[in-house]
């Protein structure tokens, strides 16, 4: 039997989006995170985050310390009654990045990579599947992979029209997993 997924953006979604958060002290969850993947829980989701770590490429911290920022992170969710989230994340940059980094991948994110890798590793059921995203990249990475219910969360009512994006919303607290997957 599949599983399905609930695929997350880390920055803007999972944390406050303050620009190349790789210390704990810059990191800050997003109100209404932890009952959002409860709720998602309770209905049988997996939640997974899938996050472009860009800052990892351009050398302003290293994957052993985005590595720790994610054992701490899983900490917080355990404390909250969540099971440790996997992450899958992309390092890369086509084009500002240091050497080793410096890749026009498949897995940073409008590319679908990260999302097909986790399916892969999770026996996930992409067609059943939702993915929460906070920018146009999230939603067209998630309708490259064939995941149904994309969900946007901007201040941007302009982006109710985005064909990549199935449901738009100003905030987390706005989504009720019950009535979107039911």
């Amino acid at each position: 039997m599949l599983n399905k997924a609930l695929f997350l953006d880390r920055d803007g979604i999972v944390n406050v989006d303050k620009g190349y958060v790789g210390k704990i002290a810059d990191f800050e969850f997003v109100n209404g995170i932890f009952q959002l993947i409860k709720g998602f829980r309770r209905l049988g989701f997996l939640p997974i985050i899938v996050t472009n770590q860009s800052g990892i490429g351009r050398g302003y911290f290293s994957e052993e310390a985005f590595a720790h920022l994610c054992d701490w992170m899983n900490k917080r969710f355990e404390e909250n009654d969540i099971a440790p989230v996997p992450v899958y994340f992309c390092p890369h940059h086509p084009t500002e990045a240091i050497a080793e980094y410096l890749v026009d991948c498949g897995c940073r994110k409008p590319q679908p990579g990260l999302l097909f890798q986790a399916a892969e590793d999770f026996s996930i059921d992409l067609s059943q599947s939702v993915m929460i995203g906070d920018s146009l990249r999230d939603l067209e990475a998630a309708a490259s992979a064939g995941i149904p219910f994309r969900l946007w969360v901007t201040e941007n009512k302009q982006s109710q029209i985005a064909s990549s994006c199935t449901h738009c919303f100003t905030s987390l607290s706005e989504i009720e997993p019950l009535t979107l997957v039911a």
